[in-house]
């Protein structure tokens, strides 16, 4: 934990201010669904869900988006709401790191089967190794690195942290 790139608190300046942005674009709508994907992305769309509900009236909808992150096409993208209840909604898919955009390119994939008001994406830390033609919209910070190096995203109670090894 050397090379700490975000402390507790740049992570919670990050979290406000990507949550600002969501209610920006998303200002006449009654409800946001976060899309947090299963792990890292589900604890980030926590925070920001959090954020939000202080700073709108919109209902701000969690839902958990769940793959196998390793090999996307062996089983499906599941969601624990029914996309009924998100048909024609505005969405934010939420993950921890933008990595390779795998995981967030098959979470699209899925979200697009069904008619949308909007669909976003938020990540934490935008890395910029993508393979797919897949963006952060709201993203808290970019990073060139290495394909060697690592970026861990610790989620810990007042102890927050991202660093980089």
């Amino acid at each position: 934990m050397d090379n700490k790139i975000l402390s507790h608190q740049k992570i919670q300046h990050k979290v406000r201010r990507i949550a600002y942005q969501i209610l920006e674009a998303n200002v006449a709508e009654k409800e946001i669904i976060l899309a947090g994907i299963e792990g890292g992305g589900l604890k980030f769309a926590k925070k920001i869900q959090h954020v939000l509900r202080s700073i709108t009236d919109a209902e701000i909808t969690l839902c958990k988006v769940s793959m196998n992150k390793s090999n996307p096409l062996e089983g499906e993208v599941k969601t624990s709401i029914a996309a009924e209840d998100y048909k024609n909604k505005s969405i934010v898919l939420v993950d921890d790191v933008l990595n390779s955009g795998t995981t967030l390119i098959y979470g699209v994939h899925h979200f697009l089967r069904t008619p949308l008001k909007q669909l976003k994406t938020a990540v934490l830390v935008n890395r910029n190794h993508k393979k797919y033609p897949v963006k952060a919209d709201y993203k808290g910070i970019s990073l060139s690195t290495s394909l060697q190096e690592h970026v861990h995203v610790h989620f810990e109670a007042k102890n927050d942290m991202v660093y980089l090894d």
